[in-house]
């Protein structure tokens, strides 16, 4: 590492530690030539994230826009600021461990679609709503109608146990 101030490139580890989020360490340096200390982080190297949008131009991914997204879709619900923040955190973990360079927003939308249907129907509609361009009030009546019998179909009761034999013991 080339000191900042004579350019040296003699400089030695003085201390290293984790930062407070721990995603890098800062290490402080002495340089052998000039004796002046300054600071260095190391850090991951992460992949950027290219978004291919519908009309096949792309973009960096920016958090802020999913974070933007589902603010809107839960804006006068019962849902807090650090849920929304944890799905953001769970799409954007999940988006960098499948190692792409590149993803559809198609995709990353239906990963907000699905997280939103767990914690709030309503929030899940409207955010759907401007998702897949709903166009018209059959296309809301449809989707809540989806969502009304995927409802139903995982509240349906489950058979009760039948009951054990008696054994001759207690006959």
């Amino acid at each position: 590492m080339r000191c900042p101030f004579c350019e040296d490139s003699d400089t030695r580890v003085i201390d290293s530690r984790p930062t407070e989020e721990g995603f890098a360490i800062r290490r402080r340096r002495e340089c052998d030539n000039c004796g002046k200390r300054f600071t260095t982080y190391e850090k991951v190297e992460e992949i950027t994230l290219m978004v291919i949008k519908k009309d096949g131009s792309r973009e960096a991914f920016d958090r802020n826009k999913i974070m933007n997204g589902i603010i809107k879709a839960c804006e006068k619900r019962p849902v807090s600021v650090a849920e929304i923040d944890n799905i953001v955190t769970e799409i954007e973990r999940g988006l960098n461990n499948m190692m792409e360079k590149e993803m559809e927003s198609a995709l990353i939308g239906k990963f907000v679609m699905d997280y939103l249907k767990e914690i709030d129907e309503v929030a899940y509609v409207r955010f759907a709503s401007v998702y897949r361009q709903f166009t018209d009030v059959n296309t809301f009546i449809s989707e809540i109608e989806s969502l009304l019998k995927s409802n139903s179909d995982n509240k349906k009761p489950k058979p009760a146990p039948k009951p054990a034999q008696e054994s001759e013991t207690e006959k």
